[in-house]
This record gives C-alpha cells, structure tokens and sequence, in this order.
C-alpha cells in the first residue's frame, strides 16, 4: 500500500474565520501524534457508524476535535497531518486493509462481525502498519493497544496487541527483526 495519492490536509477555517492556529493543549510531537491516532480511531468510528463522507468528518475534527477544550477540560493538540492522513488511508486503502486484517483475525471474528470502535482501532493500526514505514511497527502496535486501553478494559487490547503483531508479520517482518529503536538497554 502506497501513500501517494492521499491528499494534503485542508486548512479549516475556524470559528474566527481565522484558518490554522495552535489549539489548546501543546504537548510534545510524540503527545501530538498519539492523540492525533486517539482522534482518527474516533473519525473512523464516526464514518463506520454515521456513513458522514471522509472529507467533512476530517474537516470537522481538525476544525472543532483535535486539541480543543472540552468541558474546561484541555486536550493535548492531535497531530493534524497524522490525522488526516490515517483516516484518509484508511478509509481509500479499506479493501487493502481489510484483506491483510482478515487474514490476520480469527475466522471465528470476522472483520465485520467485529465492534466498530475495535474495527476502527484495528484499520487504523493496520494502515499506519503498511504505510508509515519511518516508524517502528512495535511502536505501532503499542500506541493502538494504548487506544484500546482509552476505550476497553477487557480482552480487546490483547486482541489488537495479537492482530496487529500478525500484520506487522506478515508487512514488515524484517523491520520486526530490528530492535525497537525505542527501547534502548538500560545502562547499568
């Protein structure tokens, strides 16, 4: 699976008419794209369940979702490129997708037997997996059992930890073989 065709992020325009601007909740780049994938989980969700066009749902999460404050709360601001480019991705590569997850699942789970939210976690983990090279498939594969941490506290987690690790398998087993560039050996 190839990025290449995916489009750029659209600037929305905010509220202000104001376009881009930093949102509440800073955090760092690795904060940044973990609630940037956290955000695209919750997009994918909302395109499964509403049938909301891929376009307007990205615009509205990176105009109104990713990193605002929320009930006096404030999030740390998601990664928008991350986001968009997950979602997009997944959703223009879902067949792609689709097929390597199956493969990957238990034919007593199928895909589309499976909750949404843990389908959308899944395609999110799978697409950054085949995609994003630059970035260590173990390290993937943490942040999305991190993402079913936020919504499950059952056996989901383990389940994305299994599926995805079959995914990286079989997409990047060379990369699987390379230590995890983040970890490094405690220094005694």
């Amino acid at each position: 699976m190839s990025n290449d065709d995916a489009a750029p992020p659209a600037k929305p325009k905010r509220a202000n008419g104001k376009s881009g601007g930093r949102k509440t909740g800073g955090g760092s780049a690795k904060a940044r794209r973990k609630a940037g994938r956290l955000g695209a989980v919750q997009a994918l969700y909302q395109i499964d369940l509403t049938g909301t066009p891929v376009e307007t749902v990205v615009g509205e999460f990176v105009a109104h979702r990713l990193g605002e404050e929320i009930d006096g709360a404030k999030f740390v601001a998601g990664d928008p490129q991350l986001f968009a480019d997950i979602v997009r991705g997944a959703i223009h590569r879902r067949a792609e997708v689709d097929s390597v997850l199956t493969a990957a699942l238990d034919p007593r789970f199928p895909l589309d037997r499976l909750e949404l939210l843990l389908r959308a976690i899944l395609r999110a983990g799978a697409y950054e997996i085949a995609v994003h090279l630059d970035t260590h498939p173990r390290i993937l594969i943490s942040e999305y059992v991190d993402v079913a941490h936020a919504f499950f506290a059952g056996r989901e987690p383990a389940m994305v930890n299994g599926v995805l690790d079959h995914v990286a398998r079989a997409l990047r087993a060379e990369d699987l073989a390379r230590p995890d560039p983040s970890r490094t050996p405690s220094q005694g």
